[in-house]
């Protein structure tokens, strides 16, 4: 049984009730499917576009809203046991997912957006904030970075891997929450990152989406 709601062969947009910066929003939803997460919704019409589909409980979308939206887009997903983030991102089939909204305001809902990355390691995605982005850490990545950038790496559970081009490499770490993390380590210029599980959130300034992105382009998945 299908239960993807989006199929697309290129990069999908999907856009959350959080945090949006209008310009990179539009700039990245430019010749692109745009799929909105319930409140999202307000955010994409802000932008100048009408969403391709609209994902969620739509417990957030307010009436002078979804009047704006014509029915067929509407796909509302009524159980409450999942966020609008994973509901989305669940029924999306795309070689990557570009998530604007998720990142700023609500902590609760961004560390809710964290365990959704690792819950759909599958589906490939990319948080992106005002200040940072961040993904799953695919089982091997090559970064073309600068040296000095920031490179932060948080375990979402027991994790171990190697690197190159790190200031303070993460061989033979045992990785895990409340045990060790990886905050604010730096590039010494080309980084290549190899993870044994899909447990590892990268986060990135938001300079580097586009290195990350080549990056991906090119990364195994799990």
């Amino acid at each position: 049984m299908n239960d993807k709601i989006v199929e697309s062969p290129e990069t999908v947009v999907l856009v959350g009730g959080g945090a949006c910066h209008l310009p990179a929003l539009k700039a990245a939803m430019t010749g692109r499917v745009v799929v909105a997460a319930d409140g999202g919704t307000e955010a994409v019409l802000a932008a100048g576009r009408t969403p391709d589909a609209v994902i969620g409980d739509m417990d957030s979308l307010r009436p002078e809203i979804r009047a704006r939206i014509p029915a067929h887009v509407l796909h509302e997903i009524s159980e409450q046991d999942s966020t609008d983030f994973d509901k989305g991102l669940r029924s999306i089939a795309a070689p990557l997912v570009l998530g604007h909204g998720f990142l700023g305001k609500r902590l609760d809902h961004q560390l809710a957006a964290m365990i959704v990355l690792v819950r759909r390691a599958a589906q490939r995605c990319v948080l992106v904030g005002a200040e940072d982005v961040v993904c799953l850490c695919p089982p091997r990545l090559a970064l073309d970075l600068p040296a000095g950038e920031r490179v932060s790496l948080f375990p979402m559970g027991p994790v171990r891997g190697r690197s190159e081009g790190l200031r303070w490499p993460i061989d033979g770490l045992d990785f895990a929450p409340a045990v060790q993390g990886g905050t604010s380590n730096e590039a010494l210029g080309p980084v290549t990152l190899t993870l044994e599980a899909p447990l590892m959130l990268l986060i990135l300034p938001v300079d580097c989406l586009d290195a990350l992105l080549a990056g991906l382009e090119r990364a195994p998945g799990w």
